[in-house]
């Protein structure tokens, strides 16, 4: 039997174990996937938890359900992966062998990384992040208490997963201030380290207008050094402070601790590959999907579900001696919460940034590019059931895997 061995069954993990069980012969290959716990997140639902929009049991299923017949799963963290020999030390004492090894291990918010976040008095009493479920929720109870004053929304620093979602979360916070009758009370700031408000220049202009037409200030290139909880103020390391009396932050994202432990990620944890192909620069045998490798777009859903759907025909290729053939482009697409109940739509890749347009078909649509509207806030809406019913069982969506310009306005 051949051996493949899967680390993580977040979305990249659990498609990849389905589409490959249908593709590999049960009497010639084993699949087996590994992960800490028997919990898969919807983590884009941990948005809208915050306002109330989705109770904490919503976002929470077994990976079992989603893992199909004939994949073997394994309850226990990942200690190391010991390449050169390939196999994995698991935490409840068991050692993995593999043929070959792909990881879809994710990313992680590190609250501790930075001074007086995570170590703070004023952590989850006055400072919170939503990127976790535990911090979702209990942000949800500070903003049901929370009656006017200073509101920071906050980006330590990228990558992040789901860059969009401080955008969002700084949109919906608005206006869910507004339908309260409290929105002149409150003063809302962005605060980010980018020079704009998104990492691409098109959509970075939109959204900078957007945050204007909401009187939300922005505080650009903002390098948090630490956060002083004896006075509530956020402090840069060029000098510049921030008071508030609410501060959301996204902290900073790294790779998981097995990656760093086993030498096979960077300064960031995460693992260095072709960003075509996902292929290990290091070692052969390994490849990775989703957030968890350092390609140069965005660590969101969308990237682990494209670059799957482009990974599978390569590994049936390169598993049968052959020459890959398929090349990932990096293709991202995001809902943006605007509020109001509209959502703005980005479609982009490694070459190409958000433009204006239609989506998924040019003049028909039904999305709006980079564009306000109601039927993108549905679509985001739907998207959850989609995830559940199509993404994870690795059925085909009705969009195209690799970003096509058709419909797009190309900027002059």
């Amino acid at each position: 039997m051949k051996r493949v061995l899967i680390l993580g069954a977040g979305t990249a993990g659990t498609m990849l174990a389905n589409h490959l069980r249908r593709e590999l012969s049960g009497d010639e290959w084993s699949i087996t996937v590994v992960d800490r716990d028997n919990d898969h997140h919807y983590q884009p639902g941990y948005l809208f938890i915050p306002f109330g929009m989705y109770q904490p049991d919503r976002v929470r299923k077994p990976r079992t359900r989603y893992l199909p017949p004939g994949v073997d799963f394994i309850e226990s963290a990942v200690l190391r992966v010991r390449a050169d020999d390939s196999e994995v030390d698991l935490e409840n004492g068991r050692v993995l062998g593999y043929d070959w090894l792909l990881v879809a291990s994710g990313t992680r918010p590190r609250p501790d990384l930075t001074p007086g976040m995570a170590d703070g008095q004023l952590w989850h009493t006055k400072v919170f992040d939503f990127y976790t479920l535990e911090g979702a929720t209990r942000l949800h109870e500070a903003l049901e208490a929370f009656t006017g004053g200073r509101l920071l929304v906050h980006l330590t620093d990228m990558p992040i997963k789901c860059p969009v979602a401080p955008l969002e979360f700084v949109f919906l916070a608005e206006d869910w201030f507004r339908k309260r009758g409290i929105r002149h009370k409150v003063d809302i700031t962005y605060v980010t380290p980018l020079d704009g408000a998104f990492t691409k220049p098109v959509a970075s202009h939109e959204l900078g207008s957007l945050l204007t037409d909401r009187s939300i200030r922005l505080a650009s290139d903002f390098a948090l050094e630490r956060i002083d909880n004896e006075r509530q103020v956020i402090v840069s390391y060029d000098g510049r402070e921030l008071p508030f009396d609410l501060l959301v932050t996204i902290p900073l994202n790294t790779g998981q601790q097995f990656v760093i432990d086993s030498g096979l990620g960077d300064e960031n944890g995460f693992i260095p590959v072709d960003k075509a192909t996902l292929r290990s620069i290091a070692h052969e045998n390994i490849f990775v999907l989703g957030d968890a490798s350092n390609i140069p777009t965005s660590k969101a859903g969308s990237v682990a579900h494209f670059s799957v759907e482009t990974f599978v025909p390569n590994f049936l290729e390169v598993v049968n001696g052959k020459p890959m053939t398929h090349s990932f482009d990096g293709h991202a697409n995001c809902f943006i919460e605007s509020g109001r109940g509209q959502a703005l739509l980005l479609d982009f890749n490694y070459d190409t940034q958000p433009l204006t347009g239609s989506y998924p078909l040019p003049a028909v649509g039904p999305m709006k590019l980079l564009g306000r509207s109601r039927l993108n806030h549905l679509g985001k809406l739907a998207f959850e059931q989609m995830y559940w019913r199509l993404l994870l069982p690795g059925h085909k969506l009705p969009v195209p895997t690799l970003m096509s310009m058709a419909g797009k306005h190309e900027e002059e």
